[in-house]
């Protein structure tokens, strides 16, 4: 075993003859090691979960990519698009693309005899996946997603029934306007709650054979083509390769309508860019928590130094070199920062255990969008964290170690 690495374990393991500032110092500096890096790590997480979260709420009601009617990028109405072979073959060829599903639009008004409220009526085909609004279902079943015919039954959000007084099993009025008022009268099938305003306040969901009729469109049209795909990384690059074969090499469907392609980035950057934010919010806690940990580290060296100056003047009398000794010190340091690192992990882990198996920080969903806080642990980040506070740490200690250059063996003996 190298010598500065064996007389650096020994002083660690060596506690016993530890005087007590020492021992203090050395505690305090695990310490706030510890607290630093279970605070960046839990940090990191609970950004990573809220950010998922928020994501996979937006595309369970959308979708990553959308294929719409140029025509309804600048309008408030739903204009068609074809949904055709030529379509789907180049979606179905493009690589990435994990599913599709058509969507159908039309605005309209739920009435009962005391209250109305405005809804935005959403169409889906067979073809829908229902994964997601079977997890966020609080009543109730779904409806009869088809094509071929009426199912007349809706599922509306929690937000709507409480507002209209509904329950599953009710019946429900509902008016659409366009050059003539059309009335359908629905059945509550289910309730949903997804905790995003932005949905929860008017979305609800029909057929599309309904929702096709209502807009007086043809079979084969549809509001949009919504896309999932397999890689969210590979997302902007699917978008523009779809965007060229679509919205350039097809152009325009059977009826002249025209292609746009956007992703949901783009269909929802108010969304995406406070989301982004977060980021900036990490980045100031990892370099506060990195710098009390620098802080911590390097008081604690320095008292460490001060109290061992005996040991130090010896060594510089049997011949040892500064930067031996120096060495010594900052190995010293590492098994530290080593500990610290350890405690840190193990009460971070058990913070994000504990919350993840029973729930128990509980957030305003009107504000936060989800019930209770996310957490999602990435491993590479957690390393990243771990590698960047021990190289940090153990770097600002260099300048205060070139202390001990300063100590003279004689004077240190004697002051023994």
């Amino acid at each position: 075993m190298n010598f500065v690495v064996f007389i650096a374990k020994r002083l660690f393991k060596n506690k016993g003859n530890e005087k007590g500032a020492s021992k203090l110092a050395v505690n305090i500096a695990i310490g706030g090691v510890a607290i630093g890096v279970a605070v960046m790590i839990i940090s990191v997480c609970v950004v990573l979960g809220f950010k998922q979260e928020i994501k996979n709420k937006l595309v369970g009601f959308g979708s990553h990519i959308q294929v719409q009617n140029y025509e309804s990028q600048a309008s408030s109405e739903s204009y068609p698009i074809a949904v055709n072979d030529s379509l789907l073959r180049i979606v179905k060829s493009t690589p990435n693309i994990a599913h599709w599903e058509r969507t159908c639009y039309k605005a309209g008004i739920l009435k009962t005899d005391e209250v109305f409220k405005g809804i935005l009526l959403k169409g889906v085909g067979e073809e829908f996946d229902t994964t997601f609004i079977h997890k966020n279902l609080l009543s109730g079943s779904l409806p009869d997603f088809s094509d071929q015919k009426a199912s007349n039954e809706v599922l509306i959000s929690e937000t709507i029934a409480r507002e209209l007084r509904l329950k599953t099993g009710d019946r429900i009025s509902a008016y659409f306007f366009d050059r003539t008022l059309r009335a359908r009268r629905f059945l509550v099938k289910g309730i949903y709650r997804t905790n995003l305003a932005e949905l929860d306040n008017n979305m609800v969901l029909t057929d599309i054979y309904t929702c096709n009729r209502l807009n007086g469109w043809q079979k084969n049209q549809c509001s949009s083509l919504n896309i999932t795909v397999k890689d969210y990384n590979a997302l902007k690059a699917t978008t523009q390769k779809l965007a060229r074969r679509i919205n350039v090499e097809l152009g325009t469907d059977v009826y002249g309508a025209s292609f746009s392609t956007m992703s949901i980035e783009d269909l929802y950057p108010q969304m995406f860019t406070w989301l982004s934010l977060l980021n900036t919010n990490v980045w100031v806690i990892l370099i506060l928590m990195t710098g009390v940990a620098g802080i911590t580290m390097i008081s604690g060296l320095l008292i460490i130094i001060l109290e061992r100056t005996v040991f130090i003047g010896t060594l510089k009398a049997l011949g040892a070199r500064d930067s031996s000794i120096r060495s010594i010190f900052l190995w010293f340091s590492t098994f530290i920062v080593g500990k610290g690192l350890l405690w840190g992990n193990l009460l971070a882990f058990l913070l994000i255990f504990i919350q993840q198996q029973f729930g128990i920080i509980k957030l305003d969903p009107q504000v936060y969008y989800v019930e209770e806080v996310p957490l999602i642990v990435n491993w590479l980040y957690v390393l990243l964290i771990n590698l960047s506070t021990l190289l940090i740490s153990v770097s600002v200690l260099v300048l205060p170690s070139l202390m001990i250059s300063r100590i003279n063996p004689i004077k240190s003996i004697r002051f023994d």
